[in-house]
């Protein structure tokens, strides 16, 4: 600090008690362009502008210790550029400060002043601007949106640059309405993203938004409701809070809506709002008793004194806000302190004097009467978090500027014209400058990309301190371990409709909000696919998915596989029915001309025990990935043996009818029509009666290889499709008929002392074919699709062991075990040592030859 300002500020620290100061003469310097200044040096909150009846000007009462920062500012950077040589070498710029009481009708009048004609107090009206030459080059501020939505319409007609160190609304970034209009802090759009990148970092999706009843508040909430709405972020209460005079009618509507938000699961308030305001709103709400809320505030109020120091506040919860982050200024305290001490010193304030006439006063007033009554503690408190930068770049665009358009350089400006207003316009489009080395630039709208710093209320004493807890840059950077939250333990607020869905659950809308819903499962064959779907996303045909499935999972092939338990089972099975089958056959063979074998039907059972071999062995079709010709041929294979089978025991059931049921003379015409040839005629003719059956069935409804997505949920089932269950049943009725004409004739056959009872072992077989086959039906249409082929199985390994079991095992246990029964009277009912007997003629007249 300088000898002479320390000699000031002893003197202000000396003066009497009420002596004025000089600073408001320190609010105007004259140069060689000189440029106007608009600051909210005091406030007129006490006045209520609504009854004006008369075009006086309202009484302004209150200091404003911002304003005079940010006009300090500007004077600090005026003074700096006049110092240096980078800027403007050889010429001198000058400042025109006023006040504007944050209210327009007070700002238009320094307003006119800087439209009047240079060296008067006259505001001339021509047709043509072009050669005017009004008092200023360039107007910096207003502070206040509302102020500049006014102002800036002004000097947009008379193309006067004008740049903004606050006003942020997006209105003014309208090159049609505001040619003329820059601003050096960012727009409003980009503190409202910032705002909602916040909200979504801390997943706070059911929120109240307020907004001061002004264009600021106004334009601000439409863009953060609109943004909001953008990113799932639900406003579950919206209203205008009155400035500081409102009416009853608004003040009861403002009440209500703190009631509707105390009332409701709301934990986070979006208050977009100026300094008034915001201490009229804090106000109400101190006053009916608000629970402690999160408040997100908007930069108007973010570090406003109003506000700040408003009794009560620190019970009102949590403040978080973004705050503009220019270059640091560590000087610009220094600065204040000396402007304050040079005002305390009588010689500086009489130089000032009999430099400055003011006769701008007489005509717009005192430019701070209350300016020259403040100490050093009145501004002390706002210097720390204090945006002075905007202010200060403010000044640098346009002395750069005007640095352009004069084509300076280091050694001067050569041009010798004298340029007005509208000539910096040209040069101030896209133009870079460097305030305090910050690199910073005007783009197409007058707007500059700036980042912002995220501020916390940190209560110390009576006032809160802002910390810097997180910064936006385009997205958000957090440092939450800095963050104190009002909760107890201070753990993070939530403010949300409805919880958060779990993996694989989708949102249901309730109400008029999509932030309140129900969470639905995502059911079996449905997915969820991204975080933000509101309904499930059907799997394709090729997959599947389990309930509440992020993902599809490709299916697996489907069919009855060799290596499944119950195909081992059956094959074992298979293995026991075609071992015995095969075993009896070779015996029989053996044993070919034993009274055993010829009475059991000769050649002729050898050929049902080799269909009953086929029968087993056709089995082996089910299993496997099917295919066409096996499902072609898996029905054909299976019946057609067991009809020749069956034939063969018709056979031998009609002559043990004929022996036991007719009279021996028409016994013996019988049999001989069922001897030889004619006996195998009636095995062909019922094979084929079978065989035509399978043909209408392969050839009418040909059973094919279908693919089925459906009737597995995680697989896909390749089977054999049956077209017509009707044909399906049809070619069972030949094995049917047959096997009830074998019944009938067996089961009230008499046994006869002495002989084997042929009879029994045919109904027993007989039963055994009705029992499994009708099984077969209900076990069948109840078993899942997937495993009918493998009761298929079953079924026919079944039907061919209770064959095998009833007819042919007794007599191989005969042969095997008890040969000494293997006699004519046994088996033929024939005397000792005759090999035919009266039932000889069984084995039919292939062995006749043999017998004689």
């Amino acid at each position: 600090m300088s000898g002479l300002a320390l000699l000031g500020l002893a003197a202000l620290l000396g003066r009497g008690v009420g002596a004025p100061l000089c600073l408001s003469r320190q609010l105007r310097m004259q140069g060689d362009y000189v440029l106007g200044g608009l600051f909210p040096l005091r406030t007129a909150e006490d006045t209520d502008l609504s009854g004006r009846t008369q075009p006086n000007t309202p009484e302004c009462s209150r200091f404003s210790a911002p304003g005079l920062l940010w006009a300090l500012a500007v004077k600090m950077a005026v003074e700096e550029i006049n110092k240096g040589s980078a800027l403007l070498p050889g010429l001198r710029l000058g400042f025109d400060l006023f006040d504007t009481c944050s209210e327009s009708v007070v700002a238009m009048k320094p307003s006119l002043m800087f439209m009047a004609k240079a060296g008067s107090c006259d505001v001339a009206a021509y047709c043509d601007y072009t050669q005017y030459q009004p008092r200023v080059l360039a107007v910096i501020g207003p502070h206040s949106s509302e102020l500049a939505l006014v102002t800036g319409k002004f000097f947009g007609f008379f193309l006067i640059p004008q740049v903004s160190y606050g006003a942020s609304t997006e209105q003014l970034s309208n090159r049609e309405v505001f040619p003329s209009f820059f601003r050096t802090v960012p727009s409003d759009r980009v503190q409202v993203a910032a705002m909602v990148e916040l909200l979504r970092e801390f997943r706070w999706n059911w929120v109240a938004a307020l907004g001061s009843d002004d264009e600021y508040g106004r334009q601000g909430l439409s863009l953060f409701s609109s943004l909001a709405n953008m990113w799932g972020i639900c406003i579950a209460h919206e209203g205008l809070v009155p400035l500081s005079h409102a009416t009853v009618p608004q003040v009861d509507a403002t009440q209500g809506l703190l009631q509707r938000v105390n009332q409701s699961s709301v934990q986070v308030v979006v208050l977009f709002a100026s300094a008034r305001a915001a201490r009229t709103l804090f106000s109400y709400s101190i006053r009916c008793g608000l629970s402690p809320k999160v408040w997100v505030a908007s930069e108007a109020w973010l570090t406003s004194d109003l506000v700040m120091t408003l009794p009560g506040m620190a019970q009102m919860g949590t403040v978080l806000g973004f705050l503009q982050r220019g270059a640091p200024m560590p000087e610009f305290s220094s600065y204040v302190r000396t402007c304050l001490a040079l005002a305390a010193d009588p010689a500086h304030c009489a130089s000032l004097e009999a430099e400055q006439p003011g006769l701008e006063e007489q005509v717009v007033g005192p430019r701070c009467p209350q300016c020259d009554h403040i100490t050093p503690e009145n501004v002390s408190a706002d210097l720390p978090h204090h945006q002075a930068f905007a202010a200060y770049a403010a000044v640098y665009s346009v002395a750069q500027a005007l640095h352009n358009t004069l084509l300076c350089n280091a050694s001067g400006c050569p041009s010798q014209e004298r340029v007005r207003p509208w000539q910096l316009l040209e040069n101030m489009y896209n133009m870079t400058f460097r305030p305090h080395g910050l690199a910073m630039r005007f783009d197409a709208s007058g707007n500059v990309e700036m980042g912002y710093d995220l501020k916390l209320w940190v209560w110390q004493d009576q006032k809160p301190l802002a910390r810097t807890v997180g910064s936006f840059d385009g997205s958000l950077q957090l440092q939450r371990s800095r963050i104190l939250w009002h909760t107890p333990s201070s753990e993070e607020p939530v403010s949300q409709c409805s919880r958060q869905c779990e993996e694989g659950q989708v949102r249901r809308a309730k109400g008029f909000h999509s932030c309140c819903y129900d969470c639905v499962d995502c059911k079996a064959g449905s997915y969820k696919s991204s975080s933000d779907d509101l309904t499930c996303t059907q799997c394709d045909e090729d997959k599947w998915s389990p309930d509440r499935s992020l993902r599809c999972f490709p299916r697996k092939l489907k069919f009855l596989a060799w290596g499944e338990p119950a195909v081992l089972l059956l094959l074992l099975l298979l293995g026991l029915a075609l071992g015995l089958a095969l075993a009896a056959l070779a015996l029989f063979v053996q044993h070919r001309d034993s009274p055993l074998v010829l009475a059991s039907g000769g050649p002729r059972a050898f050929f049902s025990l080799a269909c009953l071999s086929v029968a087993c062995a056709s089995v082996l079709l089910f299993p496997g990935r099917p295919s066409l010709a096996s499902c072609l041929a898996q029905q054909p294979l299976l019946h057609l043996p067991l009809t020749g089978c069956l034939s063969t025991l018709v056979l031998q059931a009609v002559d043990i009818f004929m022996e036991s049921q007719l009279p021996l003379s028409w016994a013996d015409r019988l049999r001989g029509h069922l001897q030889g040839p004619r006996a195998w005629l009636v095995v062909l003719l019922a094979m084929l009666a079978e065989a035509a059956l399978c043909t209408w069935y392969l050839v009418g409804f040909p059973p094919e290889v279908v693919t089925d997505w459906r009737v597995l949920p995680t697989e896909v089932l390749v089977s054999c499709y049956v077209q017509s269950w009707v044909s399906f049943g049809l070619v069972h009725i030949t094995n049917a008929m047959l096997a009830s004409l074998c019944f009938l004739g067996t089961f009230l056959v008499q046994s006869q002392p002495g002989r084997y009872n042929s009879a029994r072992g045919l109904t027993f077989a007989m039963l055994a074919y009705f029992i499994t086959w009708i099984s077969f039906v209900p076990l069948f249409a109840n078993t899942h699709v997937a495993y009918r082929p493998a009761v298929q199985m079953g079924a026919n390994l079944l039907c061919v062991l209770g064959i095998l079991a009833t007819v042919y095992l007794p007599k191989c246990f005969l042969l095997l075990w008890q040969p000494e029964r293997n006699t004519p009277e046994f088996f033929l009912g024939g005397r000792p040592g005759d090999t035919r007997g009266r039932g000889g003629s069984r084995g039919g007249d292939e062995t006749q030859g043999k017998n004689e």
